[in-house]
């Protein structure tokens, strides 16, 4: 596949994926989604890597979710080559894949960004990184790993926090509440990952797939959950309510939600 949207390297056993929309604060679309699928598949296949590293292009966003500019333009993200929107195979790709994920924070993690760290094994933050949830403000949601293995991660009512009232949090902020591993200065971000990831190539492969294994049973009933969501998030994503939020974002005001409550 030819990357317009991803960037995709391996030296030293690590492969870095780079979400490369810098212009749009690296918000995704179904060509986004598609080729980050296809680096994630690719750094699986490949015996010469160790360990994956998940960042963003440029210095202030890790990515801030789905292009909402582009779904009020165009009524949908865009889907990928084969007709498909594969936002949930991704997820799973992020989690399955028998080697641990590093997320490399630059900036901005909000909404669907947010839930891609989320997923991923570790995350190391630069100082300027800004955590958080968007969905209630922009008509959108996930009631599937974005709530469950965040819950699982800050507890609920920090997660609750998260979510009902969509607030930014600092870097410390993230650290401090367990949601990441650690803060660094960002001129170093890159370095300290790939410290981590050196660390972590160096381990026993089996053992560390047989963790990562072990460490997912525990919340693999969440799939099913996350397909329900998904399912429920496809069909209210077409709604008025949903569009208003969209359209609100567009056009830099407030939504107006009152009529649908």
């Amino acid at each position: 596949m030819e990357y317009t949207d991803v960037a995709y390297e391996v030296s030293e056993q690590i492969a870095t994926i780079t979400m490369n929309r810098a212009k749009r604060m690296n918000a995704f679309r179904g060509r986004t989604i598609e080729e980050m699928l296809h680096a994630f598949k690719r750094a699986w296949a490949d015996p010469g890597v160790a360990v994956v590293i998940l960042t963003g292009a440029g210095e202030k966003s890790f990515c801030v979710g789905g292009d909402q500019i582009e779904y009020a333009e165009t009524g949908s993200y865009g889907t990928s080559d084969n007709g498909l929107w594969e936002i949930d195979e991704l997820h799973m790709a992020i989690r399955d894949i028998p080697k641990p994920v590093i997320a490399a924070v630059n900036g901005y993690a909000i909404g669907g960004g947010h839930v891609f760290h989320v997923l991923c094994d570790v995350t190391i933050a630069s100082e300027n990184a800004k955590f958080g949830q968007a969905g209630p403000r922009v008509g959108s949601f996930d009631a599937g790993w974005g709530t469950a293995l965040l819950t699982r991660i800050v507890g609920e009512k920090k997660a609750r926090e998260i979510w009902y009232f969509c607030r930014q949090y600092t870097a410390q902020e993230a650290l401090d509440m367990g949601l990441v591993n650690k803060v660094v200065p960002l001129a170093d971000l890159m370095t300290e990952a790939r410290d981590w990831a050196r660390q972590a190539a160096d381990m026993s492969p089996t053992a560390l797939r047989a963790l990562k294994h072990a460490f997912n049973a525990d919340g693999a009933h969440i799939y099913g959950q996350a397909k329900m969501a998904a399912d429920i998030l496809r069909i209210f994503g077409t709604s008025d309510e949903a569009m208003e939020g969209k359209k609100a974002f567009a056009e830099k005001r407030k939504p107006d939600f009152s009529p649908y409550r």
